[in-house]
């Protein structure tokens, strides 16, 4: 082999793996777990658990257009006159958390609201009405206490932050950090927004009280303010439900709004829920009133979202 054959090969192989690096590194900049964003404009996050709940939501969208990531379907467009980003969430903390999070992810969200059912906790708070909390615990994270003697709970030394407990079951505060707050954090209430809070306590709606031929037996009413508890589990159960009112003064408990919250927390993002009582969580007499009642929380819900929609003036 001559000696410029010899002098050529390691500059041949030199420019093979740069321009084999170079094609990698372009292939990983549209894989779907870097992030790359599909929409440039600013939109609010307008979110529900499953597809009940966003029917009216969907079907007062403008100017629609779906991507769809990990199976998910995100729907941009514009809701009373407001750039938005439709999708459901899924049922449950999980999925609440991972659909958030690859929605922020992918695109350019600057709100997050919530719109969808709820079961009542208050006893003061009926079927129809549509709750605004001014916060969201995770009520179900708990610790699981020792038992040395028949109705007697011991807590490892560890324990902290912990609430009132339901037998052998101790809620607590989960662990928390985020961009803004690196240091971590035990945390357990993750409040709305103040602004848009505020813009809710303002709005006038006209709630439905029939569905179906079904009416309610009293006019629904908006009420902001007041806590909202969220956990990896359909409540239908009275006892549980008095404990949980007494625990925490919860206004309605649900299976994602709190992750959402820790999601929208976590990247700083504001973020804000309307849920509407389809059912009261176990306190009610007879079975359960979810599917007599769940269209009229559903649409109950996404009204007063859509009122809040137009009235509301993000914070510049």
């Amino acid at each position: 082999m001559s000696r410029r054959k010899k002098g050529r090969a390691p500059l041949a192989r030199l420019t093979a793996a740069l321009l084999l690096a170079a094609a990698l590194s372009g292939c990983a900049t549209w894989g779907p777990a870097e992030g790359v964003r599909l929409d440039a404009t600013p939109r609010v996050a307008v979110i529900s658990a499953f597809a009940p709940e966003l029917v009216l939501l969907r079907q007062k969208l403008q100017d629609a257009r779906t991507h769809t990531l990990n199976g998910v379907e995100f729907h941009t467009g514009t809701l009373e006159g407001k750039p938005v980003l439709l999708f459901l969430s899924g049922i449950s903390m999980t999925n609440a958390t991972m659909n958030t999070q690859l929605a922020l992810d992918r695109f350019k969200v600057s709100h997050v609201v919530f719109s969808g059912i709820a079961g009542g906790v208050n006893p003061q708070l009926s079927i129809g009405d549509v709750t605004v909390p001014a916060q969201w615990g995770q009520y179900l994270e708990v610790l699981m206490a020792r038992e040395p003697a028949p109705g007697q709970y011991e807590k490892p030394p560890f324990a902290r932050d912990t609430f009132p407990g339901y037998g052998f079951m101790f809620p607590r505060a989960v662990e928390f950090r985020s961009a803004a707050q690196p240091k971590l954090t035990h945390k357990f209430w993750f409040e709305v927004d103040a602004g848009m809070l505020d813009a809710a306590r303002r709005l006038k709606v006209d709630l439905s009280a029939c569905v179906a031929g079904t009416c309610l037996t009293h006019p629904p009413k908006l009420v902001v303010g007041g806590n909202g508890v969220s956990g990896q589990a359909f409540m239908d159960n009275k006892a549980f439900r008095e404990y949980t009112f007494k625990t925490f003064q919860a206004n309605v408990v649900d299976m994602e709004t709190a992750a959402v919250g820790m999601v929208a927390h976590s990247n700083g993002v504001p973020y804000l829920a309307f849920r509407s009582l389809s059912d009261l969580a176990g306190g009610g007499d007879g079975a359960n009133e979810m599917g007599t009642f769940m269209k009229l929380a559903a649409d109950n819900s996404a009204q007063v979202l859509l009122t809040f929609l137009a009235q509301w003036q993000p914070a510049r």
